[in-house]
């Protein structure tokens, strides 16, 4: 029994043993082995595959996602199964023909012509791609200066390409074997891939072929959740040759896809991920033995915008309707002015932050389907790409008179109780006659009137004589002081614009054109001359009025949190870009004109039954191209306590009143708030 019993555990252990063994050899392929391909198993190989980490989400400052991450099919080869595949030139050809039926284009960087008689094409090619053919051919033994035709004939042989097939059908198979060698050990390209985003339609056409190989994986793309906000949001793309010198020392891949335009490209830092590393041990039929990372894939971190979606939406969709409105009816029954409106741009901004609420260009278009209609949209009149909020200047018009106004009273030369004739022509000069637009429209002059009133009428006469009377030097600080012709400090790229003065001039015009005279002066001042603005600075412009001076950064930001929403990464703070010291007087002289000007003079029609007490000033700018003057409309509300400031431009609108409408429709929406300012939705946020 004794002897049975040992038997017994003697067996016991051996199977323990076995079974410790087992399990010790499973750790070892799996941790050792399939990280370390000279320890691999000659059916097996070893693939470092790298993983391209999901983009952050753009969001507006209630929470409203406005570009997120949709989940798409790639198809991807495998080198080494097709490597270890046989007919891999029929292979090829039934996966080229079966792309052409179905639409499929697929890159190819084989820098030589797709048809013969053969020569190389570098133009487009960028360094990077250069250095890798010159790797292709020094690992063929090749000579760095071999004629394309003789490169052709020896990859043909080398390949071993059916005689029978024409030139044109050999380049463009050798274009796809030229990709996969490169990604055999030649180079630290990542996997070739075929297509991004592919349909289920062509998924199965192409899976049906049953390449070696040629797999699918799951990614994603960018999507656009709103219609709106086109201009400013701006779209991704794989990197150029100038951004790959950039983002190369970032740790990118070189196919990735960064920030082309728009807040994508400006917040590209926080937005990118950082991709991560798969290793897998794959046998020859294709399956993936073992996989593990090296670097797992961090998503980017999300950036919430200042922006507001549903003020975004209001602008957009008003100014759609008025400048449709305009072209139709025009100004009124009576004129043909505004018909001929066509273009036009709004922005909103908060007067106590400098944060954008909203900045919308006309025409517009959808990022959704941008691509597929780049084409058409170049073509298309008034250049839908084109974002005026941010890169058209203007003439002002009578918007720029409450700087004119500041100029005045600050200078000295008048007082808020200062009353000046409007006499209707302005003929101070010889050969100079300015007319008053009453005295224009309707032989009528305003009389007698202080600042507030001539804001209140829009009196071109009153600032045709502070244009005389106060020196260039008050006039010109005074705008720069309120951020006309500076730059805003957002985060995209913009013109910033002219003020008229002595130096503009000169640098405008050569010889004696150049010379500066009185009368630029007085037409300077009510916002004529070479003065030229964007409409984002003209709302810059507004708030600093609104704030008696103080005058923030512009920004699109709001803040920035991790890609789980958990942790604050970037939090924006107002920034002030310039205190102007505006004296009370000049400051209640202005704000009472602009209130005047709702309650009973020229933006009566958009506010003067407004609840909330708005503070506005109308403006029409000739242009000199032909056709309708262009209008202007800023204002800001409420009057006691500022809060948002907006500036509207529309070219050849006729006049600024009817512009009114589209402020009034943001207003609406900015009020019927439950809380101006950013909705946290980022509360359970750790620093």
């Amino acid at each position: 029994m004794e002897r049975i019993s040992r038997v017994r555990a003697g067996i016991l252990l051996f199977l323990f043993f076995g079974v410790l063994c087992f399990y010790g050899w499973k750790m070892f392929d799996m941790q050792v082995l399939a990280a370390n391909p000279a320890a691999a198993s000659a059916d097996t190989y070893t693939v470092m595959t790298r993983v391209r980490a999901a983009r952050g989400e753009i969001l507006d400052r209630n929470g409203n996602v406005l570009v997120t991450n949709r989940a798409c099919y790639n198809l991807v080869f495998n080198n080494y199964v097709f490597d270890n595949s046989a007919d891999k030139n029929e292979s090829l050809l039934r996966l080229i023909q079966t792309c052409d039926e179905i639409g499929v284009v697929y890159d190819d960087h084989f820098p030589v012509s797709a048809q013969g008689p053969f020569t190389y094409e570098f133009e487009d090619l960028n360094a990077v791609w250069k250095d890798y053919f010159k790797i292709y051919l020094a690992n063929r033994s090749l000579d760095s200066d071999i004629s394309a035709r003789l490169l052709m004939q020896e990859l043909r042989r080398s390949y071993k390409i059916p005689e029978q097939w024409d030139d044109a059908t050999a380049r463009r198979v050798i274009g796809l074997r030229f990709e996969l060698a490169l990604r055999s050990g030649l180079t630290n390209l990542p996997s070739y891939t075929l297509t991004e985003d592919a349909s289920e339609e062509e998924l199965a056409a192409i899976l049906e072929l049953n390449i070696p190989g040629l797999s699918v994986e799951t990614s994603t793309v960018r999507e656009y959740t709103t219609e709106y906000a086109a201009h400013i949001l701006g779209y991704v793309g794989p990197m150029s040759d100038e951004e790959w010198k950039v983002y190369k020392d970032q740790d990118y891949s070189m196919d990735a896809y960064v920030g082309k335009a728009g807040l994508e490209k400006a917040f590209e830092e926080y937005l990118h991920g950082t991709d991560g590393w798969l290793v897998q041990t794959i046998d020859t039929d294709g399956n993936v033995v073992a996989e593990h990372y090296t670097v797992t894939p961090q998503a980017g971190n999300n950036v919430e915008l200042s922006i507001d979606l549903n003020i975004q939406q209001a602008a957009e969709e008003e100014m759609d309707r008025v400048i449709r409105d305009l072209q139709e009816n025009g100004v009124n029954p009576n004129s043909k002015d505004g018909k001929d409106a066509q273009a036009g741009a709004v922005a909103a901004i908060d007067v106590k932050t400098g944060k954008i609420l909203a900045c919308a260009s006309y025409p517009t278009y959808d990022l959704n389907d941008f691509f597929e209609n780049y084409t058409k949209l170049e073509k298309q009149d008034n250049e839908p790409m084109f974002n005026r909020a941010l890169l058209a200047t203007y003439a002002p018009g009578s918007v720029y008179k409450m700087s004119m106004t500041i100029a005045g009273i600050d200078s000295g030369v008048i007082t808020s109780n200062t009353q000046i004739e409007d006499k209707g022509l302005f003929t101070k000069y010889r050969g100079t006659a300015l007319a008053c637009l009453a005295w224009t429209q309707r032989r009528t002059t305003h009389g007698f009137v202080t600042a507030s009133e001539a804001l209140k009428y829009s009196c071109n006469y009153f600032f045709y004589v502070l244009g005389d009377t106060v020196s260039l030097d008050a006039i010109d600080s005074t705008a720069a002081g309120l951020g006309l012709g500076e730059p805003t400090g957002q985060e995209l790229p913009e013109e910033i614009g002219r003020r008229a003065n002595e130096q503009t001039k000169r640098e405008l015009y050569s010889g004696s054109e150049g010379d500066w005279y009185k009368a630029d002066q007085i037409t300077a001042a009510i916002g004529q001359s070479e003065n030229r603005f964007t409409p984002m600075q003209l709302c810059t412009y507004t708030a600093a009025l609104a704030n008696q001076g103080t005058r923030y950064k512009a920004t699109f930001l709001n803040r920035v949190v991790s890609s789980n929403y958990r942790n604050l990464v970037f939090e924006n703070t107002p920034t002030v870009l310039s205190q102007m010291q505006i004296s009370n007087e000049a400051h209640a002289a202005y704000v009472d004109g602009m209130r005047a000007a709702v309650t009973g003079g020229t933006a009566y029609t958009a506010f003067g039954d407004y609840d909330i007490e708005v503070c506005a000033k109308t403006g029409t700018a000739s242009h000199g191209s032909g056709g309708s003057d262009n209008g202007s409309f800023v204002c800001f509300a409420p009057m006691n306590d500022p809060q948002i400031a907006i500036a509207i431009y529309v070219e050849k609108a006729g006049q600024g009143g009817n512009l009114g409408k589209i402020a009034r429709a943001m207003m609406d929406v900015y009020f019927a708030e439950d809380a101006p300012g950013s909705v946290d939705v980022f509360e359970n946020c750790v620093g």
